[in-house]
């Protein structure tokens, strides 16, 4: 018997969270797949992280005339708060069961929410994460192949999850609200927020990824790679994946505390911290001489490759330098 049809007194409330940002030209399809899932009951919770465009606006213009059967909320931030900290905010607003995770640029197939569920609901509430493949679509909305992401069914350890790290995109998960609620909100800053949930539910009461594509999946989005045209852009970049890449570390490592194998996360991540932390130094105020202490290694960052620290140097201190190799690489790609 299909979900819809059944008492939604029996079955457990499921909260959509959609978060947007500078997403004016598609954020209304992306309402409308959240409007159209068949799952009952469902709240909508849709928030824009302080848009610059007209992204809110058309948000408004979808859900004002909405009279179907699920409730729909619509929030709007003073400031922005990036992805990390804007998912945690609404999931700490949502009352469902089950928190479905999307995006301003993306649609969500009107099944998606049941099928997930009814999955669910058929393991007896076992996991904490459920994944599902997603559709691949182009900035002009045609969809092509499939993208199938990592079975998780088979990660039920540390060990598993650190020797082979799953392929998932966080735009087609499901939380159950129990893992939120046991780690707490995810540290501002990241914005690349599934190997931090999948970590989570794997360690917990485990994952699992449903091979059916519910979502689709916009190339050119917020997560589409960026074309550089100047080494200042590029230097902006590399500051702002930095921060998102130690954040990430601190997550992975206080989550990673919480379940008893924080000293295997930080071996785990050393490398990884070194070369965030140099990173963090090459591209701070300290003086010339302390920045090129840290490239010859005198500074205590011996453990980064010399290549590293070279071109972290260079990008810190001289991007000018690189300015013809940008204008050449801008212009041959037209």
């Amino acid at each position: 018997m299909s979900a819809t049809s059944e008492n939604t007194q029996i079955v457990p409330l499921a909260s959509f969270l959609l978060i947007t940002f500078n997403q004016e030209k598609t954020v209304a399809d992306a309402i409308r797949g959240a409007l159209s899932q068949t799952w009952l009951p469902l709240e909508i919770l849709i928030s824009d992280d302080a848009s610059s465009d007209g992204t809110f606006a058309a948000a408004e213009r979808c859900v004002r005339d909405y009279r179907g059967p699920h409730t729909v909320h619509l929030y709007r931030n003073e400031k922005n708060l990036g992805i990390s900290a804007h998912l945690s905010t609404l999931a700490a607003r949502a009352s469902g069961e089950m928190l479905f995770i999307a995006a301003g640029d993306d649609i969500s197939k009107p099944e998606r929410v049941e099928r997930v569920m009814r999955v669910w609901l058929d393991s007896s509430r076992r996991y904490d994460l459920i994944a599902t493949d997603l559709q691949d679509l182009d900035a002009d909305g045609n969809a092509h192949s499939v993208l199938r992401v990592t079975d998780l069914d088979g990660y039920r350890s540390f060990d598993a999850w650190s020797n082979d790290r799953p392929h998932l995109v966080g735009a087609s998960h499901a939380w159950a609200r129990r893992l939120f609620n046991a780690f707490g909100p995810i540290a501002p800053g990241i914005y690349g927020e599934d190997q931090i949930m999948a970590f989570r539910a794997i360690m917990s009461h485990g994952a699992h990824t449903l091979h059916e594509p519910l979502v689709l999946y916009r190339r050119g989005g917020l997560s589409s790679k960026r074309k550089w045209r100047t080494p200042e852009d590029y230097v902006a970049r590399i500051k702002l994946a930095n921060v998102n890449g130690a954040g990430e570390t601190h997550q992975l490592e206080r989550d990673a505390d919480k379940v008893g194998v924080g000293r295997q996360m930080r071996a785990l991540l050393a490398e990884k911290s070194a070369r965030e932390q140099y990173v963090r130094a090459v591209f701070g105020d300290a003086p010339i001489g302390r920045k090129f202490a840290l490239l010859a290694g005198i500074a205590g960052r011996k453990d980064v490759s010399l290549g590293f620290r070279m071109r972290m140097f260079v990008y810190a201190t001289c991007p000018w330098l690189l300015a013809p190799f940008f204008f050449v690489k801008w212009h041959l790609r037209g």
